[in-house]
């Protein structure tokens, strides 16, 4: 019961922060249902399965609303799925204590930046993505959301609210954009060699409650004020920070 309210709370995240439910499905599985000294890389591969199927469903959302904005969203997904892949290969052989340390480092350093660096909470005027934001970025987008497991979002969402965009354009467009992340990550965590790295059961359950949510939400979508919506963005990161070091 625990697996499936967290699931719908992934599918709230999913739907309205852009979350594919990496920062929710990796605290809430390394928590409750993996055990063993690989607790962790178990988390990070079931929430890559988690990730695809709550992106896939809310990217349907966005393109039959017509918020797909091709210009913020292509090739830059061809460059960040080149560096998932090759995040997910390097997490597979990394220590499950350093891979935890460096989870909880990133998401204090994501709290942080969004807090004192201008452009995530007030916001500007649309602009274009430059071509080194584009290839090299969304490589290095990749390759750190890969190894983490984490979608993307976190990196994407900031990224593209200094670029201008409203918060609920950032966000929409977040889904997307982790979409190769989490294909690239499945990928290599059901091939990769040893013990099993996905919970089948623990991803059953967090799915089950998160899609009906996201199809909830598809039909009644709240409107958040912007900058409301992007302090609520940081809060979610602040409690995820607290899951995982508690």
């Amino acid at each position: 019961m625990l697996l499936f309210g967290l699931g719908v709370l992934s599918g709230v995240t999913t739907a309205l922060f852009g979350f594919g439910g990496g920062f929710v499905t990796v605290p809430v599985v390394y928590a409750v249902a993996a055990t063993g000294p690989a607790a962790m890389h178990v988390a990070v591969g079931t929430s890559a399965v988690v990730m695809l199927v709550n992106s896939l469903g809310a990217t349907i959302t966005v393109v039959r609303a017509g918020r797909l904005h091709r210009a913020y969203v292509w090739p830059l997904a061809a460059f960040i799925a080149v560096g998932a892949g090759l995040g997910a290969l390097a997490a597979t052989s990394v220590p499950d204590g350093v891979l935890h340390a460096l989870f909880a480092a990133y998401l204090g350093l994501t709290i942080l930046d969004g807090v004192l660096r201008r452009g995530f909470l007030g916001g500007g005027r649309p602009q274009p993505l430059s071509r080194a934001t584009v290839t090299a970025g969304g490589v290095g987008i990749g390759a750190v959301a890969g190894f983490l497991g984490v979608g993307g979002s976190v990196l994407t969402v900031p990224l593209l609210r200094r670029r201008g965009l409203p918060m609920s354009d950032a966000t929409a467009l977040a889904n997307p954009l982790s979409l190769p992340v989490a294909a690239a990550a499945t990928a290599v965590y059901l091939a990769a060699p040893g013990p099993a790295a996905i919970d089948p059961a623990a991803a059953a359950l967090l799915l089950a409650g998160s899609l009906p949510t996201i199809a909830l939400l598809r039909r009644w979508s709240p409107d958040i004020p912007d900058r409301a919506h992007a302090v609520a963005y940081l809060g979610l990161l602040a409690a995820a920070l607290v899951t995982v070091l508690v």
